[in-house]
């Protein structure tokens, strides 16, 4: 079911929001992307009928000024995807409270934030398409935990408790459900060592691509029936 309300995808600019951006304009879906920085994707993005929406929600007030912006231009909403994530480590950075910080901010205060904000916008889209979606992309290690990566793991799996808590508060209008995958697609930076030992953390040691992201929402968007649940993309990872 195509909806005719408009769908906002968060971090729609590169990766596997961009894909999905793709995908779902190319299947007749109205598509709002949200893009911290500019890239060359966004014009062509645009022509092909995209609303690109410049935003940074590693702040409150960058919250503040995306939420005003869509309550103001929108009167109802066919699903948000919560896909905008930051991906720095421990080792990575000096001021480790500022990570947990930013982490929280983008992976669990912003999608909190969005998610009450437009509520209103979400059911009147349920109310015109049938039903509405939240889509939050959580991680694999939201549920094993992440040495190297320990603010990140802890704020997406503050992200998968949210997905339990919405879809109690917004059923049964709207659905709200999870995707937690671990490798999807490599990073072109990613040395031959990197890949060999993250192939083999999993059964099926491949490395799916984007579209597999892609098949899931759009499984979640076509499904009647679901909600507070989360489809595990792993390959079987938890197995090995």
């Amino acid at each position: 079911m195509i909806r005719k309300m408009p769908i906002i995808i968060t971090g729609g600019g590169q990766r596997l929001g961009l894909a999905c951006a793709k995908a779902l304009v190319a299947k007749g879906y109205s598509v709002i992307i949200t893009y911290r920085k500019v890239r060359k994707d966004i014009a062509a993005l645009e022509e092909q009928g995209i609303t690109c929406i410049q935003a940074d929600f590693s702040t409150s007030s960058g919250v503040d000024l995306f939420t005003t912006h869509i309550l103001e231009q929108y009167s109802a909403l066919g699903g948000i995807i919560h896909n905008a994530s930051e991906w720095d480590s421990e080792e990575e950075c000096s001021n480790t409270a500022l990570l947990m910080e930013t982490m929280w901010q983008v992976h669990v205060f912003a999608p909190y934030r969005i998610n009450l904000a437009f509520e209103a916008l979400l059911c009147a889209g349920a109310e015109q398409d049938g039903q509405a979606d939240i889509i939050h992309m959580t991680d694999y290690v939201a549920e094993k935990g992440s040495d190297k990566h320990i603010a990140y793991a802890a704020s997406k799996a503050g992200l998968a408790n949210l997905t339990c808590s919405f879809a109690k508060r917004f059923a049964p209008c709207i659905k709200v459900n999870a995707i937690a995958p671990s490798l999807l697609m490599f990073n072109n930076s990613d040395d031959d060592d990197y890949r060999i030992k993250a192939l083999s953390k999993s059964l099926l040691r491949k490395e799916p691509g984007e579209q597999e992201g892609v098949l899931a929402v759009q499984y979640i968007l076509d499904s009647l029936y679901m909600t507070g649940r989360t489809l595990s993309l792993d390959g079987g990872r938890h197995l090995v």
